[in-house]
C-alpha cells in the first residue's frame, strides 16, 4: 500500500511552446516544448523536494496529453486521478521570449479543453482527504463554471476533514466575465483557505487596500490563518499567529523569465510550513525559490531539488 500523500492539487496543465528568440511570437522559427500550469508547477516543485504529491485533472488522449502525463509521472507525481479523454483536447500555450526582464508575451489555446470539462462528481473524496494538504489557485476556477465548483468543493471537503489549504489568487482577468465577478469569486475561495499568498497588485485589486499590511489584515479578519503578500524583488510581507514582518528578496543578476516565480514562491512557503517551520523561515525559502525561477527560461527549470535546498541551508 502506498504511503498517504502530503499534498493534492487540481488544475489544468498545458503544453507550452517557448519561442527560440526574443520578439513577437509570430516571428519565432522554432520552439522549446515545456509543461505549463500554475498548479502543476507547484506540484513539480514540491515533488522535487521529496513530498508525496497528487495531481487530479483531465487531458486529451492526444500527443500533448501524453507528453504532459509522462512529464508529471517522471517527476514522481501521483497521476492516478488524471483522466485522458479521447473526446477532448489538451490545452496549448505559446510563450514569447524577452531580453529586458519584462513579462513575456503569452498566447493561450485553452477554451473548451479537457480540463475545463472537470465536474464536482470527478472528485474522489477518499483520495483527496487522505492527503495532509490541498493547494489551490485562482487559475483553475476561472477556466469554467464547473471548474469553479470543483475548486469550491475540494476546499470545503478538505476543510471539513481538518486538513490545511493554501490558496494563490494567481489572477487571470481575461478568463472572467468582469472584474467584479473575479473579485467576489476569488475572495470566496480565499476565505476558505488557511494560507493565502497574493501578490501586492493582486491584493490591492481584491481588497481595495494599498499596503501589504492592510491586504494581509483584510484576509486575516476574514478567517485566514496566515497571509503572505509577495512584493516581487522586494521580498514579501507575512502576517500570522506567530507574528508579522518583512522578508527581503534575494538578489538576481539577470531576469530571464518572470513567469512561474509566484509558483516557485508557493513551493517554498508550503513545503516549509508543512515541515513545521515558522513563517519567516517559510517566506525566506519562498523568496529564494522565486528568485531562482526568474533566472531560467521555463516555468519549472529553477525549482530546486531537496539537495540544492539543503545546500542553501533553507
Amino acid at each position: 500500500m502506498n504511503p498517504p500523500l502530503d499534498i493534492v492539487t487540481f488544475g489544468e496543465a498545458m503544453m507550452m511552446l517557448i519561442a527560440d528568440q526574443p520578439g513577437p511570437i509570430e516571428n519565432a522559427q522554432a520552439f522549446y516544448k515545456r509543461t505549463a500550469g500554475a498548479e502543476t508547477n507547484v506540484a513539480i516543485g514540491l515533488a522535487r523536494l521529496g513530498l508525496r504529491v497528487g495531481w487530479a485533472s483531465r487531458l486529451g488522449a492526444d500527443t500533448m496529453g501524453r507528453y504532459l502525463l509522462a512529464e508529471m509521472q517522471r517527476e514522481g507525481i501521483d497521476c492516478s486521478h488524471v483522466v485522458c479523454d479521447p473526446q477532448q483536447r489538451t490545452a496549448l500555450q505559446f510563450k514569447g521570449r524577452v531580453s529586458d526582464g519584462s513579462d513575456p508575451p503569452v498566447e493561450y489555446h485553452r477554451k473548451g479543453s479537457a480540463a475545463s470539462q472537470m465536474q464536482p462528481e470527478d472528485i474522489d473524496e477518499a483520495w483527496l482527504c487522505g492527503a495532509r494538504h490541498l493547494h489551490s489557485t485562482g487559475v483553475f476556477p476561472a477556466v469554467s463554471g464547473n471548474c469553479f465548483e470543483v475548486s469550491r468543493k475540494t476546499m470545503a471537503l478538505m476543510r471539513a476533514a481538518g486538513r490545511t489549504i493554501s490558496f494563490d489568487p494567481n489572477l487571470r482577468p481575461t478568463l472572467w466575465s468582469s472584474t467584479e465577478r473575479m473579485r467576489a469569486s476569488i475572495n470566496e475561495l480565499a476565505f476558505g483557505a488557511h494560507w493565502v499568498l497574493p501578490g501586492i497588485e493582486e491584493g490591492r485589486l481584491l481588497t481595495g487596500c494599498d499596503t501589504p499590511q492592510a491586504v494581509a489584515h483584510f484576509y486575516r479578519t476574514h478567517g485566514v490563518e496566515r497571509v503572505v503578500v509577495k512584493l516581487g524583488p522586494d521580498g514579501a510581507y507575512f502576517d500570522g499567529p506567530d507574528g508579522q514582518g518583512f522578508v527581503p528578496g534575494f538578489p538576481v543578476e539577470k531576469v530571464v523569465d518572470t513567469v512561474g516565480a509566484g509558483d516557485g514562491f508557493a513551493v517554498g512557503v508550503i513545503s516549509a510550513l508543512l515541515e513545521g517551520r515558522d513563517m519567516q523561515s517559510a517566506v525566506r525559502r519562498g523568496a529564494w525559490i522565486g528568485a531562482r525561477a526568474v533566472q531560467v527560461l521555463g516555468d519549472t527549470e529553477g525549482l530546486p531539488s531537496r539537495a540544492e535546498l539543503e545546500q542553501a541551508t533553507l
